[in-house]
């Protein structure tokens, strides 16, 4: 079958709805042709089932700089609004034996054991944030995204990092800054920069002075003899990990947060015993994935998806993760109804195959004691505005709220 000419749809930059367009997306083929930012073409992937089979196969590939050839000639560069996801040498934008080595120098820190071990300290962090806002008088509005989400996974990312106090605020926000998808050439340049020059900044100064923390021990195997991570790979990496360390978790308990408010229902089976916090962190993460749409796959060879869609060697993939819990082909059952009893809470939200996130099971175990903490000492929260008011970031990459007003009661 002749391929035939693509429907291109121009991603909306401002992501006035995202589940809504990814379901329009859904409908025009296993693959639409999308443009993004700056006029560059991609094809994006809706589909739960062709996602899973393209992630767990070698027909996409992370790196830029070997298959993207519009990056390698120039023709897209480092003012694109997207280059920071493309520009960095990390295990997030290498595929095979470099994937492999980098993933290895971190992978053992968000082991099962370590994960856990960190579960006094992140107790002692919602128990400090929770301290914060009994300060505020029962029943006045407070941005729950702001005093808990947001703090929660950025102090503790920076603490494992061994990030400076006084550094905090600059990394926080220039990893805030690469989440923009409709900025001009000029900013989409100064953010990269930025970025850059924060992480040498930390590296400059866990070099001067070494902590017990992930920055100094990478910076060590950096600078050991033999050594299997260059300059480049590791200021990337600190990007990659103090930044995915943190976003995803803060949308993820946001998000919760929103739901279980807003279908008290749903809250109510689990302060009843049946179902679990876990349970609805798993149901969040189906319904409002913390991550929408990640740049950038690239096809390695020519890829047939049937339905007349041929992706050709070399071209863009931008992968739906969000999308694919809602999917009906995946979920036939209400796919878009919150429901902790539902028995299949399957998802990508956090990825699949070899690029599985790292840190899932530290972002659920903080949203677990978060939650846990947060209702039960506010039973009686509520939202403080109506949802369909909620701010929601203007961004396709993040599903992500801006603010989260919330009413607290303390329990008796």
């Amino acid at each position: 079958m002749e391929p035939r000419c693509p429907f291109t749809h121009v991603l909306d930059p401002h992501a006035a709805d995202l589940h809504a367009e990814a379901a329009h997306l859904r409908t025009h083929g296993p693959a639409v042709r999308v443009e993004l930012p700056g006029k560059v073409l991609a094809w994006s992937v809706t589909r739960a089932e062709v996602a899973r089979q393209l992630l767990a196969g070698s027909r996409i590939a992370k790196n830029a700089r070997r298959h993207w050839p519009e990056w390698i000639d120039g023709r897209v560069g480092p003012d694109w609004p997207l280059a920071s996801w493309v520009a960095v040498e990390s295990m997030f934008t290498s595929d095979g034996e470099d994937h492999h080595r980098l993933r290895t120098l971190t992978a053992p820190a968000f082991g099962p054991r370590r994960v856990e071990a960190l579960r006094p300290r992140v107790r002692a962090i919602v128990a400090a944030l929770l301290d914060e806002l009994r300060a505020t008088a029962p029943g006045e509005p407070v941005d729950l995204h702001a005093r808990l989400s947001y703090p929660l996974p950025t102090t503790l990312i920076c603490d494992l990092f061994g990030v400076p106090e006084e550094q905090r605020p600059e990394v926080r926000r220039v990893v805030d800054g690469v989440l923009e998808t409709g900025a001009s050439p000029e900013r989409a340049k100064a953010v990269l920069d930025d970025l850059f020059a924060a992480m040498a900044h930390l590296v400059a100064t866990k070099r001067e002075t070494p902590g017990d923390d992930m920055t100094s021990e990478l910076i060590a195997t950096r600078d050991a003899a033999g050594t299997r991570l260059s300059e480049q790979e590791l200021v990337s990496t600190l990007i990659l990990m103090i930044g995915a360390g943190s976003e995803t978790t803060v949308n993820l308990i946001d998000h919760t947060a929103a739901l279980l408010l807003t279908h008290p229902e749903q809250l109510a089976l689990v302060r009843d015993g049946s179902a679990t916090w876990r349970d609805a962190i798993e149901e969040a993460l189906r319904l409002e994935a913390p991550v929408m749409h990640l740049p950038l796959h690239f096809a390695a060879e020519d890829i047939d998806l049937g339905e007349g869609v041929l992706i050709r060697t070399g071209e863009p993939v931008l992968i739906a993760y969000g999308a694919s819990g809602r999917d009906p082909e995946l979920h036939p059952d209400r796919p878009d109804v919150f429901d902790l009893t539902r028995a299949d809470k399957t998802s990508l939200a956090f990825g699949y195959g070899r690029h599985y996130c790292l840190g899932a099971a530290l972002g659920v175990l903080e949203a677990e004691e978060a939650l846990t903490a947060l209702f039960g000492a506010y039973p009686e929260a509520e939202l403080a505005v109506p949802a369909e008011e909620l701010l929601h970031q203007e961004s396709f990459i993040v599903n992500a709220l801006r603010a989260l007003p919330v009413r607290l009661y303390p329990a008796a």
